[in-house]
């Protein structure tokens, strides 16, 4: 009979487990669904036949009960901050104390520490030192070398100098999971002076200094130092280069780096998942349902957002600065079957709640699906960050079929009223030979063909797309393409729009405060914006997230592809300064905005966005 991973004791004894092979800590509570890192890693091992336990959202303020509840496991300790890192869960772009949390019943705050990964590391450790601790999740796999805090503004160790953790695992670990629970049920674990870790892929630990770099039988790169990056910004700057190097091919490098009187070692990863791996991840008996002990304390946001959708894959080879996905997931796209797919539509469509309605049919980007190297033997080779910027690859198979016809097939579903694309729509892959009208004749490779089915079908009324900015220099920064994109994307959605005489709206997404973006930049953001009628609203000040590009180009004010410096907006005015400016439309803002272009000297930018003004 399915049921939950038990998060009680009372739960485990019901199964009559005299002993947890594997503890699962999160600073999320556990819902039991595809779209949940824990619920995936905890089946995933539960598959393979360990006894798993879950400690959601563990009180780590009093006399630590909560860690104690299942006692010792078997095998090990799983640790992660929850499916976001756990200073951005608390903490807008100023720094300012979040009231709400996405990933707990209610939406309450309060229920996860800061730096939840280091927080649970160190209580387990306290508790129970000879049980090894494995660190994982967004928080942990961007943290795994030298990064800069945006939070206490400055650079920090790698995760594992400051937490009591013996492994981590990175970025989407299912595969890593099972070869780490076999290699600590062996009893090989941390013999022979830690040579068993050097074949593990995709984990990161450490060494003494006086450990044989030449054991190593992959490429090893050394990094500068943790010490030295202190000293030199130059040095991180040149760090983040190797390391998104290294990160965006299939087969790279050990990354060692010296902290001290240790070595802290990144492993290759695991090769790109196959469509069968990643269907028998989603295809987990879950029960895609929130633990029933949350029923009392209200729904949680996060699971009520991507409830009725399906995620179609992993990865995204876009390669935004200032995105995690590809640093995470990884840049290559590891693809579910179209029957995967249809069958876990059916079980949406078929549980009693389900109204009709599919809120998005998608992955990280919405038409990456299915997207890959013609010639597997030149992505081997390859370490450019994008397969769409600056261009589209001529390796690339973008071919948007496969998704049109995915949609139609969802769509054809007698319980399926709608369906959404609510995914962002990645419109530099319609580049390619676009068809020559809205109406959708064909040619290269149906990208536009594919929006207009999404325009006529799959919008609720309002589709979003994510531009970023109106400055091309900016964008080029952003690893984004030209604004001129956006304008005929606009320009095509409005024919498509007024042909079928329907009443919908583009909805841009900007950010603000991007490295090398200037207020004058954000002055000519909202010129463009009155110009094309917008009034915005999905918008977002820049926060310098731990491994990222534009992370790196914030804290060093270099860009690591060249090397060259970018300016930055640093200070709280700066950053208002410029947010200020995607409300030009708001009376209230008129004064301060007027005031802050006089200050900088842009007058001309005033009487085009409030005429009458003058300058």
């Amino acid at each position: 009979m399915a049921h939950f991973l038990p998060i009680t004791l009372e739960e485990v004894k019901r199964l009559g487990w005299e002993q947890v092979d594997v503890v699962l800590v999160t600073g999320d509570a556990y819902v039991d669904h595809p779209s949940f890192g824990t619920a995936v890693i905890g089946r995933t091992l539960e598959a393979a036949g360990y006894k798993v336990a879950i400690i959601p959202q563990p009180n780590w303020r009093d006399d630590l009960r909560d860690f104690r509840k299942f006692g010792k496991p078997r095998l090990f300790f799983g640790v992660t901050s929850g499916a976001m890192d756990s200073m951005v869960n608390h903490y807008t772009a100023a720094r300012r104390l979040r009231h709400d949390d996405a990933y707990t019943p209610g939406g309450q705050a309060g229920f996860r520490p800061d730096r939840a990964t280091y927080v649970y590391s160190r209580n387990l450790k306290q508790i129970y030192p000879d049980v090894p601790v494995i660190i994982a999740g967004i928080e942990a796999s961007m943290r795994r070398l030298a990064h800069y805090d945006y939070w206490d503004d400055k650079l920090f160790p790698s995760i594992l100098i400051d937490t009591p953790a013996d492994l981590l695992n990175y970025g989407m670990g299912e595969r890593t999971t099972l070869k780490i629970a076999k290699l600590i049920e062996s009893g090989k674990w941390k013999t022979e002076s830690g040579k068993c870790l050097l074949e593990l892929p995709q984990i990161a630990y450490t060494i003494p200094v006086d450990f044989p770099l030449s054991t190593f039988h992959s490429p090893l790169i050394e990094l500068h130092s943790f010490e030295e990056c202190q000293k030199s910004k130059r040095c991180e700057a040149e760090n983040y280069q190797i390391i998104e190097r290294e990160s965006n091919k299939i087969e790279c490098a050990t990354l060692v780096q010296r902290h001290g009187d240790r070595y802290v070692v990144v492993n290759p990863p695991e090769p790109p998942m196959t469509t069968d791996e990643v269907d028998a991840s989603f295809d987990l008996p879950y029960l895609r349902l929130p633990h029933p002990k949350y029923k009392k304390r209200g729904p949680i946001p996060a699971f009520e957002m991507i409830r009725w959708s399906v995620n179609t894959h992993r990865g995204c080879f876009g390669g935004c600065s200032f995105c995690t996905i590809s640093a995470h997931q990884g840049k290559q796209i590891a693809s579910r079957s179209e029957e995967s797919i249809l069958n876990e539509v059916n079980l949406i469509t078929n549980d009693p709640e389900f109204h009709g309605v599919l809120t998005d049919l998608g992955g990280p980007s919405a038409n990456m699906w299915r997207m890959k190297g013609k010639n597997p033997d030149l992505c081997r080779k390859c370490s450019r960050y994008s397969c769409s910027m600056p261009s589209i690859c001529k390796n690339l198979d973008s071919d948007h079929r496969p998704m049109i016809d995915l949609l139609r097939k969802v769509n054809a579903n007698s319980k399926v009223k709608h369906l959404y694309v609510g995914s962002g729509i990645r419109c530099d892959l319609f580049s390619l030979t676009p068809s020559p009208s809205p109406r959708g004749e064909g040619g290269g490779n149906h990208g536009w063909d594919y929006f207009r089915e999404v325009v006529l079908h799959h919008t609720s009324g309002r589709l979003k797309v994510a531009p970023e900015h109106t400055s091309d220099h900016v964008l080029a920064l952003m690893r984004k393409p030209s604004f001129s994109l956006f304008r005929e994307t606009k320009r095509r959605f409005d024919e498509i729009c007024k042909q079928a005489g329907l009443r919908y709206q583009l909805i841009p997404y900007f950010i603000s405060s991007h490295p090398g973006c200037r207020l004058e930049d954000m002055a000519q953001l909202a010129v463009d914006m009155k110009q094309m009628g917008y009034r915005l609203e999905q918008i977002q000040d820049f926060t310098p997230t731990p491994m990222t590009l534009a992370t790196e180009m914030y804290y060093t004010g270099i860009d690591p592809t060249t090397m060259k410096p970018v300016y930055v907006a640093t200070t709280p005015g700066d950053k208002a300064d410029q947010r200020r400016l995607f409300f030009f439309y708001k009376p209230d803002q008129q004064r301060d905005i007027i005031a802050s272009l006089r200050r900088h000297n842009l007058t001309q930018f005033i009487p085009k966005l409030f005429p009458g003004k003058g300058r």
